[in-house]
Order: structure tokens, then sequence, then C-alpha cells
């Protein structure tokens, strides 16, 4: 048996009406995701946010693969060292200062210039456009022991591969690629 809209009887409809009257949508579960919508308030500004960092890598003793530094931020997100330009740095300025900062090595050279990459997310009420620049970063001192800042989960050497796995995000992940195939052939 069939309703006059065609839907088999027994049956509940899986369409959302467009608009319910107030007293039909006031205790109902669309009010109240409603309400978690309508909390945001209005993004205000938009905030630019110059960011730069490094895929540190160095050889293993064997000289036939390469790991990488990895660094676990305060959600528990496996990501390379990288942070804010400051007023009169330059991008590659910042990389070296940061992975300095973030790890504690000292003895390492920025090889090259990688890529960017860019992605967006709210605080608050301003969207901010963050645009981080990433440079291939050899370790030089294989004895040279990374330590973690007081914010971080974690930081560690990873094999390539197990960087791959691990890694938070898809942009560093094509980066990392990149890296590896500059250091297969001597390209920096």
């Amino acid at each position: 048996m069939q309703r006059p809209n065609g839907e088999p009887t027994g049956h509940r409809a899986l369409k959302v009406p467009e608009a319910l009257p107030d007293e039909q949508v006031k205790d109902s579960p669309l009010k109240k995701i409603a309400s978690v919508f309508r909390k945001k308030t209005a993004i205000q500004e938009i905030v630019r946010e110059p960011t730069s960092g490094g895929i540190v890598f160095r050889l293993t003793s064997d000289k036939k693969d390469v790991e990488i530094l990895l660094i676990q931020d305060s959600k528990g997100r496996w990501t390379i060292p990288k942070g804010h330009i400051e007023p009169g740095e330059t991008a590659k300025m910042t990389a070296r200062r940061e992975i300095e900062e973030e790890t504690g090595l000292r003895n390492f050279d920025v090889l090259t210039w990688l890529g960017k990459i860019h992605f967006k997310y709210r605080r608050a009420d301003k969207l901010v456009l963050m645009t981080t620049q990433i440079y291939l970063v050899q370790a030089l001192d294989a004895r040279e022991t990374p330590t973690a800042e007081k914010w971080m989960k974690g930081i560690r050497w990873f094999t390539f591969t197990d960087a791959l796995d691990v890694i938070e995000y898809d942009d560093i992940e094509k980066l990392m690629l990149i890296a590896k195939r500059k250091i297969r052939a001597g390209d920096f």
C-alpha cells in the first residue's frame, strides 16, 4: 500500500522539510543542530600568517636510507618543525630558527626550498590564512640528540616509510616525497 505521495506505508520519510512552524521545531533534533551553527559569530577579519619550517633528514649509518625528524604537537599529531615568520626574517631564517627552537639541533644545513603549503582555519571571529614555506634540511651530526620543547608530546627520528605513515598532513607528505627524490639525486 502507498501513501498519496508514493511512499510505502509503514516507512518513515527521510526528507526534512525546508521549514517547519516554530512550534514543531521547538524540541526537535533539528532545532538542537541549528542552535550549534547559530552560536558561531560571523567572521570579522581575515588574517594572513606566514610561517616556515623544514623537513629535517639524516642519512642512516650505512648511508643507504634516510630518517626524518618529526615532532608531535600538543594534540598528538606528528608534523615537521615550523613556526611564524618574525618581522625582519626571511622564510629561510625562520626555518633555521624554528628548527633550532623546536628540536634543539644546532648542526644542520638548510639546503633548498621544497615548496609551500596553504591552509585555513577559524580562530574565534577570524579566518586565518596560513602559508608555510618548507625547506629541505640535513642534520649533520648523528650524535646530536633532538630535544622537544615543553609544549610538545614528542620528538623522534623515523625511517622515511614510517614518517610517511605517521605524518598528519597530506601536503607535507607530498613534499616529503619530493625531498626523498632530491636527496637520492643529490639535487640540493
